[in-house]
């Protein structure tokens, strides 16, 4: 079992945005950091439930492929699962609809826990916990029976994650952008890259994707 983490960051370093507003909830850019991701036919097809084949290929698509492999559980902060917008709203189940594109048990960390688990469409049970991130990754490996655990945001999360030294794969896709402000992910992990063997590869959108292995471990 591996723990791991995909983000897209800008050049500057930016994991999360600011210029969201009550009639833009998700913001210009955002739209512009996961732009390639969003693009992959992957992509399309797992998270926007389109079969046409529609969607770019190749190596930004081979990324957001190796994304949704051999995951047995997730963990995410209150934030991506929406609570801090939706806290007083007892049928807010998450930002996906129905049948969200996890398929597996998802562990959120939320200072509201306890709360009763979701059980959603697809697979997906949302659990909610209070708890370090030790523990929740433990209460997450025994969930994942044997695959991967990944750590999906928000950015506040992956850096608790990072800086426990829990995390095996990191994966950065770094977008030609510069946003200027925002929420950045390498804050106070300074020195993260040792102990990690880190590759990247150029895509043709722009997009450079990083990766820290932990030594000793694959991928």
């Amino acid at each position: 079992m591996r723990v791991r983490v995909d983000l897209n960051i800008s050049l500057d370093g930016y994991a999360a945005t600011t210029d969201q507003t009550p009639d833009d909830p998700i913001g210009r850019d955002w739209l512009r950091l996961v732009d390639a991701y969003t693009a992959t036919r992957t992509f399309r097809e797992r998270v926007l439930g389109d079969r046409s084949g529609a969607g770019t290929t190749g190596v930004d698509d081979e990324y957001t492929a190796a994304y949704f492999e051999g995951i047995g559980a997730e963990i995410m902060g209150a934030g991506m699962f929406g609570l801090h917008t939706f806290p007083d709203d007892p049928q807010w189940k998450g930002w996906w609809g129905d049948e969200p594109p996890f398929h597996v048990p998802v562990f959120v960390l939320t200072h509201t826990a306890p709360r009763p688990s979701i059980e959603m469409s697809g697979a997906t049970t949302f659990h909610f916990l209070n708890t370090s991130p030790g523990e929740a990754l433990a209460r997450a490996a025994e969930a994942a029976q044997g695959q991967d655990v990944r750590i999906g945001g928000g950015v506040s999360t992956v850096r608790a994650f990072l800086a426990a030294g829990l995390v095996d794969r990191l994966h950065v896709a770094i977008a030609p952008i510069v946003l200027g402000r925002g929420e950045p992910l390498w804050a106070d992990l300074r020195g993260l890259e040792a102990g990690y063997r880190v590759t990247s590869e150029s895509s043709p959108s722009g997009v450079t994707h990083v990766t820290f292995s932990r030594t000793g471990h694959a991928g």
